[in-house]
């Protein structure tokens, strides 16, 4: 039921997606939001009075009923915005999605995700140069994020297979339709090695150019960094970078020739201090930290902790600190590095994000 509520509730007009998860939070579950709409009005203390009206109608209702009619047919899954699944990293963002629908795995939580970008239109250099970055790193438990698209994403996509990384693709159509048509296969090879195809459109959506802006924030919000393989000065990958550089993720580029405009999009960013340089696996290993084998178990107060999270741990408990306040006791940690901390406390369960960007050591 609350599943029915929830793809209602996404359906509504009129209303941001910002303001819809402000509600959703507020009632608590989407279906209180319909059923029981005082328990978010009188609290969402907006500046104006709130004219949108949510409530279902037959329009709705059958848009709804016909969702859930495409789901169960094609075996699909909703991850919910309030769901414990929904990916932590993603929930961080300011644009996260209400919700998304997704076919295979549906763990979201992977200690280790990169994201892998590029032009459609690739080079041989750009795919030999990506895939050698990614065999560097198979070893490294890392799970790839890309967008089945033409060109690298594509390429990304069959490196991971083939080098038995786990891959997820995010769509820019419904998940009735796999665009590009000549990538059935992959996506069909995707889900065989327990991958997983993600899309926050509804079922029978089309690829619209406008859709993968929104594509492309999901990438960049899923993940701990991304690899920006070849592009030219505009497009997608460029487009995704700049977002993940915005969410505090860090970012790499593969350097290419000076004589192929398909690799000034890579340089621009390098240039400008957006991105690391990434000519290796080793070079995103050790700047990430992913190099670093887990530490032994302590026998202290903390015994699932490293000293690392076991010092933010001090710091925050008792009470509530800021993500500033935070940085500013571990000023040796970079922003994505006390990210990536912050990201595994909360999946141990012993750190809460609250809302105004805290934490707190209890619920």
């Amino acid at each position: 039921m609350e599943t029915y509520y929830c793809i209602a509730l996404n359906k509504i007009e009129g209303i941001g997606r910002a303001t819809l998860k402000r509600i959703l939070t507020i009632a608590g579950s989407a279906r209180n939001v319909f059923e029981n709409p005082d328990s978010w009005r009188k609290k969402l203390q907006s500046g104006k009075r709130f004219q949108v009206e949510i409530k279902l109608n037959d329009t709705l209702r059958k848009a709804v009923d016909e969702e859930l009619s495409f789901m169960e047919k094609h075996h699909i899954q909703l991850c919910r915005y309030l769901d414990p699944t929904f990916p932590a990293r993603l929930k961080r963002c300011p644009d996260a999605p209400l919700m998304f629908y997704y076919l295979g795995n549906g763990d979201f939580q992977r200690p280790r995700m990169l994201a892998v970008v590029g032009t459609r239109n690739a080079t041989a250099y750009g795919v030999r140069s990506m895939t050698k970055i990614l065999e560097d790193m198979k070893e490294s438990n890392i799970v790839t994020v890309s967008g089945l698209a033409y060109g690298i994403d594509t390429a990304a996509h069959e490196a991971s297979l083939n080098l038995g990384m786990p891959t997820m693709a995010v769509m820019g159509c419904g998940l009735g339709t796999i665009y590009p048509s000549s990538n059935r296969a992959l996506a069909a090879s995707i889900l065989e090695h327990g991958g997983t195809l993600i899309s926050e459109f509804d079922f029978a959506t089309g690829p619209d150019r406008m859709n993968f802006p929104a594509r492309n924030r999901i990438i960049a919000g899923m993940v701990d960094a991304v690899l920006v393989a070849e592009s030219g000065l505009k497009g997608g990958s460029i487009i995704t970078a700049h977002i993940a550089s915005s969410y505090n993720r860090d970012i790499f580029a593969i350097p290419g020739t000076i004589f192929d405009e398909r690799h000034e999009g890579c340089h621009e960013l390098i240039r400008k201090n957006l991105a690391a340089i990434a000519t290796s696996g080793k070079d995103i290993l050790e700047m990430m930290n992913w190099d670093v084998a887990p530490k032994s178990v302590q026998t202290q107060l903390f015994p699932d902790l490293s000293d690392e999270e076991e010092k933010i741990y001090r710091f925050v408990q008792p009470g509530r600190k800021t993500i500033d306040e935070i940085s500013e006791h571990c000023p040796e940690h970079s922003p994505s590095k006390l990210a990536g901390l912050l990201l595994t406390m909360e999946l141990k369960g012993v750190l809460f994000a609250l809302p105004g960007k805290s934490y707190s050591t209890e619920p």
